[in-house]
């Protein structure tokens, strides 16, 4: 059972996770790093993901109806449930940990491994504005 400085288990969550964010984005430098949490680490196949501030394109939320590209490679999909993994498409790479729920960070790059990052996170609102005064520095 998890625990941690987060608080008790939401009995609402049939993953097992606290809270509702699947991630935790640290700026370090010009370092972006998503820690994929807990169980989402086996689901995603994934433990972070790294890029530079200077290849964020852009920052937005991730639309409920926002779906990855068809190629899952590594990963978790269950159409309207969850993404959890790399996806690949014609010319795009990305990586997904969300449940569309509406809590989701959708990351825009260029110039580095992934095209996109779509991941759920505990303020979307607060992590798009961290992420825009980071990149704009």
């Amino acid at each position: 059972m998890p625990s941690g400085p987060r608080g008790t288990m939401d009995p609402e969550d049939e993953l097992g996770e606290m809270g509702s964010a699947m991630v935790d984005i640290e700026v370090t430098g010009t370092t972006v790093t998503v820690h994929v949490r807990g169980t989402h680490r086996l689901l995603a196949l994934c433990e972070r993901v790294r890029f530079d501030l200077s290849e964020i394109v852009a920052i937005a939320p991730a639309e409920v109806d926002l779906r990855p590209p068809w190629v899952r490679a590594p990963g978790t999909f269950l159409p309207g449930v969850i993404a959890a993994g790399i996806f690949r498409g014609k010319g795009r790479k990305e990586f997904w940990d969300t449940r569309f729920d509406g809590r989701g960070v959708r990351i825009e790059l260029r110039g580095t491994e992934f095209t996109r990052v779509v991941v759920d996170v505990d303020d979307p609102d607060d992590v798009r504005r961290v992420l825009a005064h980071a990149a704009a520095a």
